[in-house]
């Protein structure tokens, strides 16, 4: 039983009663890489919203085909202070991190890297891939973790079939299906669920928890909201259910969901910090490990934050240059 005096956040509500506060996120569409830039549709972070639970990054790309694209070419970049998930619907990605973890990501496979204090890795799709298609999402490790160990884990959940539905819950729990992964961030829930047309779905969740819907294929509506494709229906805490349904040709969505994560974040690139001078040492650090600047005096003894990459793979990405302006923190 959730405890309000716990959560000062939560309103709670009658039982089986939908919230039907509904923010619905647009996209936007952001080149990513390569020399004809390959496109993906963000709603993770947007202007007026960071978070979902943890859950702070959300880009959502394809179907491409990858001989006008050129596919995925992200080459070794680096993490601090989150954890990438990467869900494929169609294609491969060939994942390669310098903790020693190499994979490769399918659709219907859970591949979650945890970068702990810090990890570089690059993504490349693979040679087989003709079309790619799928997520690639971000949560804020919280302050307990962050400065933990790196670490991958694969896991392959298995279908979770209802009336004009099936679902595969590859973080958290949901729908009576607990997912067995560490995540190292608490109440945190990741689903992929494909409806046949027309199909509704009356879910039930937790109330301390908020959540975001992905229309992925298509419009769908949440708790009576039309969300168009592409877009992000956002619900926060008090509900205990979630109204779901598909139009005439039905329709996948990804849900995202946890208990709000209390802590504020500095994101910039790709590093998180809980400050702008933190982030600064994270980019000044990478820089000098990958050999792009030289060491600076204030790092002399510190233990290396990013590892080393196997050999023969293509140059690694410089960390952009930072704002003139100190970073703003995000809650």
């Amino acid at each position: 039983m959730t405890n309000p005096e716990q959560h000062p956040h939560l309103t709670v509500l009658e039982p089986g009663q939908p919230c039907v506060g509904v923010e619905l996120i647009e996209p936007r569409e952001v080149p990513l890489g390569g020399p004809r830039a390959m496109t993906v549709y963000r709603t993770l972070p947007a202007r007026d919203r960071s978070f979902v639970g943890a859950w702070c990054f959300l880009d959502h790309y394809g179907p491409d085909d990858v001989a006008n694209t050129g596919g995925m070419v992200v080459p070794r970049h680096p993490h601090t202070g989150l954890a990438t998930v990467s869900w494929l619907f169609t294609g491969e990605i060939d994942h390669l991190d310098s903790g020693g973890h190499a994979a490769t990501v399918v659709p219907g496979e859970l591949n979650l890297m945890i970068s702990g204090r810090g990890i570089t890795h690059s993504e490349i799709s693979t040679d087989r891939t003709t079309s790619l298609h799928g997520v690639q999402l971000w949560y804020a490790l919280p302050d307990a973790t962050r400065f933990t160990d790196n670490h991958f884990v694969h896991y392959v959940p298995g279908p979770i079939e209802g009336p004009g539905y099936v679902a595969r819950v590859f973080i958290g729990e949901l729908l009576g299906h607990v997912a067995p992964v560490d995540t190292r961030t608490p109440d945190l829930i990741g689903a992929e669920i494909v409806f046949e047309p027309h199909a509704q779905l009356s879910l039930e969740v937790r109330p301390d928890c908020e959540y975001a819907v992905l229309a992925e294929t298509g419009d769908v509506s949440v708790n009576s909201t039309h969300t168009p494709h592409r877009s992000l229906a956002y619900t926060p805490t008090g509900a205990d259910t979630l109204q779901l349904q598909a139009g005439s040709e039905g329709a996948r969505i990804i849900l995202l969901g946890g208990v709000p994560l209390g802590e504020q974040i500095v994101m910039w690139w790709n590093f998180i910090g809980r400050s702008h001078d933190e982030v600064v040492e994270y980019r000044r650090r990478y820089q000098a490990e990958l050999g792009f600047e030289p060491r600076h005096p204030d790092d002399a003894g510190k233990p290396p934050l990013f590892g080393d990459f196997p050999a023969g793979q293509r140059p690694p990405l410089p960390a952009p240059p930072l704002p003139n302006v100190r970073l703003r923190p995000r809650k």
